[in-house]
């Protein structure tokens, strides 16, 4: 919990914070990089899904018959943001193999700071799934908050945005504009540059996965 606010979780935990450190060193190469954001995702990923229904179905054991629970309802939704957010993908993907995986391609004026999407491909019946929305930064939160827009428009309402760090800016400009999203954050950070990027941050995480600084 962040400051009494029941939707927002800072996952602080040891193994995050250290796989943090690992990736935050600028000498970190591209391959350990890019597996350290998947195993931070999986971590994150595992908090956030604490809080999927459960339905109950009968069980054969080799014992006997039980009635054993099960994840309820369609399978959950996974929807990077474009490109850094694919980063995300197989970590999430570790925990729930069956998630269906939408993309929304966005990027940022490099002036403005404003968000611009290009690519909105969502899973159907978005609105019968839980929808785990990636980002490993939220640096304005300008990306978030429209991203969520989208999908809000095409009709999802369980809505949950995951980060491996953000900055106190985004952090709250996301919250205020969508106060029902449960947000859960790896690491906040302290603030953003006058640049707009998070300090200390990680850097360009996008350029940073896929080796394209």
């Amino acid at each position: 919990m962040y400051n009494g606010i029941e939707n927002i979780t800072i996952c602080d935990h040891p193994l995050i914070k250290h796989k943090l450190s690992i990736i935050r060193n600028k000498a970190t190469g591209t391959n350990e990089f890019r597996a350290i954001v998947e195993e931070i995702s999986t971590m994150i990923g595992y908090e956030a899904l604490r809080n999927l229904n459960l339905e109950y179905v009968e069980v054969e054991t080799p014992i006997e018959k039980a009635m054993c629970p099960v994840i309820a309802g369609k399978k959950p939704a996974i929807v990077p943001i474009l490109r850094a957010g694919l980063g995300m993908v197989e970590g999430l993907l570790t925990l729930i193999p069956t998630s269906r995986v939408g993309h929304i391609g966005m990027y940022r004026d490099e002036v403005t700071l404003e968000p611009h999407e290009y690519f909105c491909k969502l899973p159907s019946a978005i609105d019968q799934r839980s929808v785990f929305v990636l980002d490993p930064m939220l640096a304005t939160g300008g990306s978030a908050v429209e991203a969520i827009n989208f999908i809000k428009q095409h009709g999802g309402r369980d809505i949950y945005f995951l980060c491996i760090v953000a900055a106190p800016e985004g952090l709250e400009k996301l919250h205020s504009s969508h106060p029902d999203v449960k947000i859960f954050v790896g690491n906040l950070d302290r603030q953003l540059n006058e640049n707009g990027y998070i300090c200390p941050g990680l850097g360009d995480c996008g350029d940073r996965i896929f080796g394209t600084k």
